[in-house]
């Protein structure tokens, strides 16, 4: 255990941390990393739009470029389940709004959204309507998404089912609607459309129900038919008017504790030999809420990507809603979010050539402490988070943590930090979010500015770090 003592030093409170050690090799609980671990959902009505902005582009280059392969990208959402495709249709999509904010309640789509999904670089998962039962339609856009996209990854039939409707016309007559139901649905509808499509599928595709527990209940007969299962997550809520809380998202203990769910469902899948994404996920539902757009949700994407990493998760695929209504959103039309930045750190951080993570810390503090390793077992990273929560009032606590067991026993490392001016800072309002001193994004996800590096003093095969209240860093080993 590494526990948080408090000492004074002056007027002000510093935590330090007793000293931790950096495992010359990967200790037992470190764990892959897939290349395309940080990976990007699409709400599947304003896919086309999304396609039509520079900044989607740039913004995924910019991963692609830190981690050495694209991002997985995953067309869907809960407009999936009310698109029919039409394959004479001129255009990628047609609907009606009252308001360009809003989503619609029904729409049609034509092969051209197929074509465009092509263009996507990385791995390409298309969400098709389950809910509306009409089988031959979506087995016509299954086919056409299966010839028109080359780098093709799965295909979704229905998305979250455990929220469809009574009324739903998937549902049998007379039948109640639970996860055996439905898992004998999706079953039924694999079976059908394996023979044009292939074997491609990825299954549930649940926000509620365990998505380990579709594997029991259909069978290896019917696990045959998956290359993944999807299970979406958000920790919070904002439906309805739900309330949101900024410190117990960013909280390094909760984002532990929360990701923990996860491992069962993960060696269950990984046990058929199928991968486990959560296939849409972001800070909270609906929309995200007023804590979703701050640099304290970029912090958690950092350290939530990296504990779903330890708990068994192959991709996190993190949810775009509708342009200019969408708290959670990385980019928009003008604009790139402070989340963001967050993705950007976290992916510099694992790197082209990071193999394996692990945790150092135990997981009970606002301290989260983590090492990358190459293929061949080196320690080349590491990153420390501090989630102390702070709004800009009062004192912002700087925390040093100590290390142990550097290779070399006398030299300078180099740092490089992500801060802002307080947890609840918003780039899109002006404030200064910055990743290593003065770089950030322009309007079109162009880097812009400067990241400059710290030197960090290290004798002895030890050194110390200092962070302030909600912010992180990397040391380069």
């Amino acid at each position: 255990m590494h526990l948080i003592t408090v000492v004074a030093i002056g007027l002000a409170m510093v935590s330090k941390t007793t000293a931790i050690l950096i495992p010359s090799s990967p200790p037992s609980s470190a764990k892959p990393v897939d290349s395309s671990l940080l990976s990007v959902s699409i709400e599947f009505f304003t896919f086309p739009a999304y396609t039509q902005i520079q900044a989607t582009t740039n913004c995924l280059a910019n991963i692609a470029t830190l981690r050495g392969a694209e991002p997985a990208i995953r067309i869907g959402g809960t407009t999936q389940d009310r698109a029919t495709y039409n394959p004479t249709l001129s255009t990628a999509v047609n609907y009606t709004v009252a308001s360009p904010a809003d989503a619609p309640a029904s729409l049609t789509y034509g092969p051209s959204f197929f074509s465009l999904a092509s263009q996507m670089k990385g791995d390409v998962t298309v969400g098709l309507n389950r809910q509306l039962n009409n089988q031959a339609i979506t087995l016509q856009a299954a086919q056409q998404a299966k010839q028109s996209i080359g780098n093709l990854f799965a295909i979704e039939l229905g998305n979250e089912p455990e929220f469809y409707a009574s009324n739903s016309p998937v549902i049998p007559s007379g039948q109640s609607w639970n996860q055996d139901t439905d898992a004998a649905s999706e079953k039924s509808w694999f079976s059908t459309f394996s023979g044009s499509v292939g074997n491609i599928f990825q299954g549930a595709v649940y926000l509620s129900w365990n998505a380990g527990g579709l594997l029991s209940r259909i069978g290896s007969d019917g696990a045959r038919f998956l290359k993944s299962i999807s299970r979406h997550s958000y920790p919070q809520s904002a439906c309805g008017g739900a309330s949101t809380n900024l410190p117990s998202l960013m909280s390094h203990s909760g984002i532990v504790s929360y990701t923990r769910q996860y491992q069962s469902e993960a060696t269950a899948v990984h046990a058929v030999g199928l991968k486990y994404f959560l296939g849409e996920t972001n800070s909270a539902t609906c929309g995200g809420g007023g804590i979703s757009p701050t640099f304290g949700a970029a912090l958690w994407i950092v350290d939530y990507v990296l504990q779903g990493a330890l708990n068994g998760v192959d991709r996190l695929y993190f949810h775009q809603g509708t342009i200019g209504n969408c708290a959670y959103c990385f980019w928009g039309t003008s604009s790139i979010f402070t989340p963001y930045y967050g993705v950007a750190f976290v992916s510099e951080f694992l790197g082209t050539d990071g193999a394996k993570v692990a945790m150092l810390d135990d997981g009970t503090s606002a301290i989260g402490v983590y090492v990358v390793y190459s293929s061949s077992n080196v320690p080349l990273r590491i990153l420390v988070l501090n989630s102390n929560y702070f709004d800009g009032s009062g004192t912002r606590s700087p925390t040093s943590v100590s290390f142990t067991g550097l290779s070399t026993s006398s030299s300078t490392k180099q740092a490089k930090r992500l801060t802002a001016p307080n947890a609840t800072s918003r780039s899109d309002q002006g404030a200064a979010v910055t990743i290593g001193g003065s770089a950030s994004f322009a309007s079109n996800c162009a880097r812009a500015g400067t990241q400059n590096t710290e030197s960090v003093s290290a004798n002895g095969g030890s050194m110390s770090v200092s962070l302030q209240a909600a912010e992180a860093l990397i040391v380069f080993l």
